[in-house]
Order: structure tokens, then C-alpha cells, then sequence
């Protein structure tokens, strides 16, 4: 009997040979990244996962949603991992807690801290979440190519995009006693920035023996503001997605060649 992706909504054939899924959080970015790889078609959409397959006349990739936060993010590697994609990269939004990362610039993330509470399931905590690194190779490249200035480092996954990320501005403007002073301690270690999805990711991926990577962009710096400029974040959006795109390209030659 032929696996059936429950969440996704869609099966092996809706994917066309795709073995390369790239990742954002909100539905409405999935076209923004898809049309920059080419001509598209959309085959799914079931509650927070929107599915697009775009052909540029040689190859093809999968974007899919994921929502926010971890647990969503790993029922979708699940079922995409049982759909035949073996390397994933997530495209998302962030903010920095580097005084010399501008809004704008982008993220590539070697490695997270895992504050994301998902990839506890899947392995214990001191099994590190890290990138695969022909994918980091491949998104520093696409991101010197496109001219965008990017820094790469690790990153912080929360589990909650409040209290994990130590945010004041809040209801009760209250930090349980575990978080606080958490955001500074991040910057003292070298933490570039947080978000929610990342370390889930990687874990997931290492466990199952597939290609994980991801670039950010950043549309806050958090030492300076919280509030984001919606012109900012269309820039971030559409550089994030270029990048992703040619890495994705870089990964398809490099696969072409090798054959």
C-alpha cells in the first residue's frame, strides 16, 4: 500500500522526483520562494502546510509551510522524509542578538541551541544539532553570488517566541526565573540570533540520516528595537528566498555532476 502523507495531504507522485524541500513558516511565503525557482504548480495545502512543486525546465524542488515552532516543523520532515526528500532548507525570519548583524543581512546557521523542546523525541540532549555541511557551503555560495551580505553561526531555537527569547513586552512582562538573563548570556556565548524552528530541524535530520541546512533573514536586531518595518521584511523575504533558491540550484549541479 503507497504512503499517504496525512498532514501534508499529498503521496509520492505529487512530488515528481523532488528530493529537495525548502521550508518557510508562512503559507504566503511558499510562492515568494517557488516562482524564484521557476514555473509553479500548487498540489496541497492542509491546514498550516501549503505544498508547491516549481520546475525550472531541468529540475525540481518541493516548497512546503511548515507553521511556527517545532512540533509542527517535525511532522513535516516525518512525512516528507517518508516521501523521499532527503535534504531540507529552512527559510525563515529572525532576529539578532549580535550588536553587528544589521537588519537585512542573512543567517546561515552551522549549528542551534536546542531550547525547541521537539527534538527531546527524537534524541537526547546532548546530541548536537547541526548543519550538514555541503549545505552551508552551498548557501554561503549562493549568498556571495547574490552579492548579500550574510555571517554564519549558531543559532538559538525556542520553544516559545516570548519568554525563550526573554521578551518583556508581554501580558504579565514577566520572565520565569530559568529565562531571565538568558537573552545576555546568548550574546556573551556567540549566539547570532533566535528562532523557533532550526534545531528541531537539524536533530531530525541527523537522526534520519538526511541533509539539513538554513538561512535566516534578519528583520530585527533585538538590541535595538523589537517593532519590524514592513519594507524591511519584503527585502528579507525576497534576498532569503533567492538564496535559498540558487543553494538549491548549487545542490542539483553538484548532484548532476556527480551522476
Amino acid at each position: 500500500m503507497k504512503y499517504y502523507a496525512y498532514h501534508l495531504s499529498m503521496a509520492k507522485d505529487d512530488l515528481r522526483g523532488a528530493t529537495i524541500a525548502l521550508i518557510p513558516g508562512a503559507p504566503e511565503r511558499v510562492v515568494t520562494i517557488a516562482q524564484e525557482f521557476g514555473p509553479y504548480q500548487e498540489i496541497a495545502f492542509h491546514r498550516e502546510y501549503r505544498s508547491v512543486i516549481a520546475d525550472d525546465g531541468k529540475d525540481r524542488i518541493l516548497v512546503v509551510s511548515s507553521g511556527i515552532g517545532g512540533p509542527s516543523l517535525a511532522i513535516a520532515i516525518e512525512e516528507l522524509a517518508q516521501l523521499g526528500i532527503q535534504t531540507f532548507i529552512r527559510v525563515g525570519t529572525s532576529g539578532a542578538i549580535q550588536d553587528f548583524i544589521q537588519e537585512g543581512d542573512l543567517i546561515i546557521s552551522e549549528g542551534a541551541v536546542r531550547m525547541d523542546g521537539t527534538s527531546e523525541h527524537y534524541a537526547p540532549m546532548p546530541f548536537p544539532a547541526c548543519a550538514d555541511f555541503s549545505i552551508v557551503a552551498a548557501l554561503r555560495q549562493a549568498a556571495k553570488q547574490l552579492g548579500f551580505k550574510y555571517h554564519s553561526g549558531i543559532t538559538c531555537t525556542s520553544a516559545t517566541f516570548y519568554p525563550g527569547q526573554e521578551r518583556y513586552d508581554t501580558f504579565t512582562h514577566y520572565v520565569v526565573r530559568s529565562l531571565q538573563g538568558s537573552l545576555e548570556e546568548w550574546k556573551k556565548l556567540g549566539i547570532l540570533n533566535y528562532e523557533m524552528e532550526i534545531a528541531t530541524l537539524y536533530t531530525l535530520a541527523r537522526v534520519f540520516g538526511l541533509k539539513a541546512g538554513a538561512v535566516c533573514g534578519i528583520i530585527v536586531n533585538r538590541n535595538q528595537k523589537e517593532d519590524v518595518d514592513l519594507k524591511t521584511l519584503q527585502e528579507v523575504e525576497e534576498r532569503m528566498s533567492r538564496v535559498a533558491v540558487q543553494a538549491a540550484k548549487i545542490l542539483l549541479s553538484q548532484k548532476d555532476t556527480s551522476n
